[in-house]
């Protein structure tokens, strides 16, 4: 493994919590909810009427230019309002077009695409069909348009692995500054996946929250009466430098993408081994890389999505590794961004120990938090130093990552 360190120097979002970096970090670490109620208002089925969803607090293609909007899909629109904000933070790096790649995950990409324009076609006829149908809905068009829009040359790449895309877009991006290939990556996640046949589908599978009440309350991770997770949508962006290109140009560097492990279950299609084997493994790969003790790491960022079985095996995986660990679940203020999940998480870990704060865990308390889950859940925002912190994420087919964040000074 090369000795090159992968600093981060710049931030971008736009989430069911803010549409930009401080608005989401604010509102996560006040414990607020990005979660709405009926986002299929006007709907006759039974099976989506009432659906909570976090939707975008932002719309993104109010922050484009309207032309280049109108030719965009909504999870393309997201990843490039967020990007946009990452190279800004970043401080608009000059670097070489040969040494600046893209690699963007999702895990469905341009679904809303696809399902309006074949409405159009059913309704119209196949002329009627819009001739940008397939490039709005290409999974990898989110990182060839960053490609294009900041010129990147070194490569576009675009992991598709479910929940654990966007932690696997800045893992590679990681391998490939350690590796020589690139100076800089533009790094992360987008979705916009929130359409009555994705939620049909999740519904009839039996993952989402079906808790009733208020909707900001529906995602509960880590808690007895958890019932499946909360959909939503947004992108995270990170800018990956060398941490040698990085110094040459006096660049602020938030933290360190110090380790990152990625492992299959080899189990099942949707649902993750019990025993947490292969989560625990892709922990254990992560801290290798960073040449860190479990001890070493303040506080785990959780996948945690709310479904019985998921926080059951990965809390198994957590204390294996760790034991007893303060772990946090974003999830529950943000919902699931499925694709772009771990990239937020990621971006939030950064957050976490650039301000020595671990955000708190919302619908939870100490007496809620299920017994079997044997770890120190944060339900208050504590202060206190966070030298590095491991952020997981999992994904249906088994699909494991976890990254290291590691404070600059560490």
């Amino acid at each position: 493994m090369s000795g090159i360190d992968v600093v981060v120097t710049g931030l971008g979002a736009i989430t069911p919590l803010g549409g930009d970096v401080r608005s989401t970090w604010e509102a996560l670490l006040d414990g607020r909810s990005g979660i709405r109620g009926d986002v299929l208002a006007g709907t006759e089925d039974p099976v989506l009427s009432g659906v909570a969803a976090g939707t975008m607090a932002v719309d993104p293609a109010g922050l484009l230019p309207a032309v280049q909007a109108k030719r965009l899909d909504r999870s393309q629109q997201a990843a490039l309002a967020a990007a946009a904000e990452a190279w800004a933070d970043a401080g608009a790096p000059v670097v070489d077009p040969e040494r600046l790649a893209a690699a963007v995950g999702t895990g469905i990409g341009g679904v809303g695409t696809l399902l309006s324009e074949d409405d159009v076609r059913e309704r119209s006829g196949a002329r009627r069909v819009s001739p940008r149908t397939v490039p709005m809905l290409m999974p990898n068009a989110a990182a060839a348009l960053l490609s294009i829009a900041y010129g990147a040359r070194a490569g576009s790449y675009t992991p598709v692995s479910a929940c654990s895309s966007g932690a696997e877009a800045i893992a590679l991006g990681a391998r490939l500054i350690r590796a020589g290939e690139a100076d800089v990556v533009i790094a992360g996640g987008t979705e916009a996946a929130i359409t009555p046949l994705t939620i049909a589908g999740f519904r009839q599978a039996r993952s989402l929250s079906h808790h009733a009440g208020d909707p900001a309350s529906a995602s509960r991770p880590f808690a007895s009466d958890r019932s499946g997770f909360v959909l939503a949508e947004g992108a995270a962006i990170l800018v990956l430098e060398s941490a040698r290109h990085a110094a040459a140009r006096g660049a602020r560097v938030h933290a360190v993408v110090a380790g990152a492990g990625i492992a299959a279950d080899a189990h099942h299609l949707t649902a993750p081994a019990p025993d947490g084997s292969g989560q625990a493994s892709a922990m254990r790969k992560a801290l290798a890389q960073a040449r860190l003790s479990p001890a070493e790491i303040a506080h785990v960022n959780a996948h945690a999505t709310g479904t019985s079985v998921g926080d059951a095996a990965e809390s198994r995986a957590i204390r294996e590794v760790f034991g007893r660990v303060p772990v946090t679940a974003p999830k529950a203020s943000l919902g699931h961004l499925f694709g772009a999940a771990g990239a937020i998480e990621a971006l939030i870990a950064v957050l976490s120990v650039e301000h020595g704060v671990i955000p708190p865990t919302r619908n939870l308390t100490p007496e809620t938090v299920d017994p079997e889950i044997g770890l120190d859940v944060v339900t208050d925002r504590r202060e206190a130093p966070q030298g590095a912190v491991l952020s997981n994420s999992f994904g249906f087919g088994g699909q494991n990552v976890s990254l290291v964040v590691a404070a600059a000074s560490a």
